[in-house]
């Protein structure tokens, strides 16, 4: 019997794209780095105002668990579990009057909440 609260993405679905803008700031980041084996891990948690919460991190470490995306300057990396929920997204920064962040554009929301942190699906 399969589990109904597990949900799987099909491989075409699974994917994770950097706009441009995304990838030119975290290229500058990276570039102050010690490491030069550092990269934007993106996950997802319960909480938040709607459900779920992003979050973001910088670390040189990839587990048998993450897929990795982007190239050899500017690499993000998710976990299987936040990849469920993630699937077909795109990480953006946007710089305007009201700050500067990096955003998760993800078709899987149904919802989310007015400074775009968390969200349900």
């Amino acid at each position: 019997m399969s589990d109904p609260f597990a949900s799987e993405i099909p491989a075409a679905e699974a994917t994770f794209t950097i706009s441009e803008s995304a990838r030119k700031r975290l290229s500058q980041i990276f570039a102050q780095e010690d490491d030069p084996n550092t990269m934007l891990r993106v996950k997802v948690s319960g909480g938040g105002c709607a459900g779920y919460q992003y979050g973001f991190d910088f670390e040189s470490t990839i587990t048998n668990d993450d897929r990795v995306f982007g190239d050899d300057e500017v690499k993000v990396v998710i976990d299987s579990v936040s990849m469920d929920l993630l699937g077909g997204s795109q990480i953006d920064f946007v710089d305007d009057m009201v700050g500067a962040s990096f955003q998760i554009n993800n078709p899987n929301a149904t919802a989310s909440c007015g400074c775009g942190t968390s969200f349900s699906t």
